[in-house]
């Protein structure tokens, strides 16, 4: 017996648990398609909707693979998705139980460099707002934030002053995420910045580098740059 939503119909998290029933028992094979999103909604007496978001859920879990217009087939092997919460400096800081600190250093808006240009896919006189700004810990500095955000795909960022809150809160706030790209490297502290992050010139900085997007358009990337001894953790 299958479990059901309200009115009788199944939700598309029990429909998601009736499919992954099948694909264990090998109903399609190791590899093999499944039927359209349509077939299935009809022999499921659900919408196409709730077909796709219980189709997309088994995408996330690494259990089929998605292709516009080609469907879904069966993955041979399941695939592990890394789920990566963006994370919050202020919480960061709190959960050391040190003091939060911010301090806005700089604002400006202009025409996009040509690195980040190709960087985040933005057209010729593409503007974008760039932000620096600090983040402390107690007296000590924690995070020194560099970012750019597109003011083609988020005009309202004009408006926010970023004096009170970082960047990362107004975004978090303003708009959702549908892709994150993330990078990771070691790099000596620049003598333009090194001050601010009380290093001298030339020591270690660890540097993340994300990139986000919401529905194909690039929304923002940033530079996250912290002191010698700072440890990233991510579960998955």
């Amino acid at each position: 017996m299958t479990r059901t939503g309200r009115g009788g119909k199944m939700g598309w998290r029990a429909l998601r648990s009736e499919l992954q029933a099948r694909l264990a028992s090998g109903h399609w094979g190791a590899g093999g398609r499944l039927p359209s999103e349509t077939e299935l909604a009809a022999e499921f007496g659900v919408s196409r909707a709730t077909m796709n978001r219980a189709l997309g859920a088994l995408a996330e879990d690494g259990l089929i693979d998605r292709r516009r217009r080609a469907g879904s087939r069966v993955l041979p092997a399941p695939r592990r998705a890394a789920r990566f919460a963006i994370p919050v400096v202020r919480d960061e800081i709190a959960a050391t139980g040190a003091a939060y600190g911010y301090a806005l250093i700089a604002r400006e808006a202009g025409p996009a460099p040509d690195w980040l240009r190709a960087r985040m896919g933005l057209g010729a006189g593409a503007q974008v707002l760039h932000i620096l700004c600090l983040h402390s810990a107690g007296s000590v500095p924690f995070q020194l934030e560099e970012r750019w955000i597109s003011l083609e795909a988020l005009p309202e960022a004009a408006g926010e002053a970023f004096r009170d809150r970082g960047p990362t809160e107004w975004l978090i706030a303003t708009v959702p995420y549908s892709e994150v790209e993330m990078s990771f490297l070691a790099e000596g502290a620049d003598r333009a910045w090194a001050g601010l992050l009380g290093m001298e010139a030339g020591e270690p900085v660890f540097t993340a580098e994300r990139t986000t997007w919401w529905q194909g358009r690039a929304i923002t990337h940033v530079r996250l740059r912290y002191r010698r001894g700072y440890r990233m953790t991510t579960r998955y």
